[in-house]
């Protein structure tokens, strides 16, 4: 009997073993895949997807960084953190003859600087920083960053949780590169933040849509996809392209070093590169496709909202961020000081 339940329980050992070996660990920002979308992928190739989330890239790097990657198979960093973890080596160079869909990639967001020849990532979703408001409460004419400034706005304005983000828009206001590594700007911004701060409720980039609905905030800087879903629940949810220019960004698709499921991964990337996947992922989360298939495939409705599809007019004075190398600690210290004093 005892012989019998050892060979049993080295059988589910094994079992359990090659169970393991088809699965693919995604690690991706919330809400930018829905279960449906990952459910198809399942049934399609057999593959087990284990997803978790994240919200801000210092997390998912921090995450990398003390693992070596080993954790995790696909990951979606923003553009300058695209730059970063290849430089340090953290990401592995893609073999674009496993990604046949990247062909429904608008070449205009390939190539970049931040990563020429795409050798380490492959666009995702990308989008827009804007400034969003409740017309019930806000009868301001809103047309610039400073207007969160506005001391009638006292505990009722968002911020993303996000330090870039949050510096870029006080950097632009200064007339500064959103991309800056002077320290003296960024203290300037710092300071300039710090006069912000009695105004912000909350800061939130894991749903700001949800505290916009509930109406516990009222102005404020907001990602484009959670404006889109924000105005299907609560109509009075408005927005403006901010005079100095939108922030602007993209997500991408990345492979980090020492992943323990590469092909599927490959699998996963090629899966979500399809015209009509990006097309569920575009509508359920309200953000830009990267995939021009899809886009010239969108009805004029959606193709003709700013929020889906913004005009260059639209995008004047944005700007993508960049790796900003060791002065990234500058900013996480003011970061840490402009939070908690």
């Amino acid at each position: 009997m005892k012989k019998v339940l050892v060979l049993f329980c080295a059988l589910l050992f094994v079992l359990s073993c090659t169970r393991n070996k088809n699965v693919v660990n995604v690690y991706n920002w919330t809400e930018y895949i829905p279960n449906d979308v990952i459910t198809q992928f399942e049934q399609e190739t057999g593959i087990k997807v284990i997803y978790s989330t994240y919200d801000s890239n210092e997390l998912m790097y921090s995450k990398l960084k003390i693992g070596g990657g080993s954790g995790y198979d696909l990951v979606f960093p923003s553009t300058y953190f695209v730059s970063k973890m290849a430089k340090e080596g953290l990401l592995e160079k893609l073999d674009h003859s496993k990604l046949p869909n990247m062909r429904h990639l608008n070449p205009v967001l390939l190539n970049m600087s931040y990563d020429e020849g795409n050798l380490y990532d492959l666009p995702f979703l990308w989008g827009t920083t804007l400034i969003a408001y409740n017309e019930k409460f806000i009868k301001d004419n809103i047309t610039s960053w400073k207007d969160l400034w506005n001391e009638d706005y006292k505990g009722y304005v968002i911020l993303n949780n996000d330090v870039r983000e949050v510096f870029q828009m006080a950097l632009m206001l200064l007339g500064y590169s959103g991309n800056s590594s002077d320290e003296k700007e960024i203290e300037e911004a710092y300071e300039l933040l710090t006069t912000l701060v009695p105004n912000v409720r909350v800061f939130n980039s894991d749903s700001p849509k949800l505290p916009l609905i509930n109406e516990e905030v009222r102005v404020g800087m907001v990602w484009n996809g959670e404006i889109y879903r924000a105005q299907l629940a609560n109509p009075s949810i408005k927005y403006i392209f901010p005079k100095e220019g939108p922030l602007i960004w993209m997500d991408c698709m990345s492979i980090p070093k020492g992943a323990k499921n590469i092909e599927n991964a490959y699998k996963f990337m090629d899966f979500l590169l399809r015209p009509e996947i990006s097309k569920i992922l575009r509508e359920d989360s309200g953000y830009l496709s990267p995939n021009l298939t899809d886009l010239n495939s969108m009805p004029d409705e959606l193709k003709n909202n700013p929020l889906l599809n913004p005009t260059a007019e639209d995008l004047q004075g944005a700007e993508f961020q960049t790796d900003i190398g060791d002065a990234v600690l500058i900013l996480e210290k003011y970061w840490e000081k402009l939070k908690t004093d």
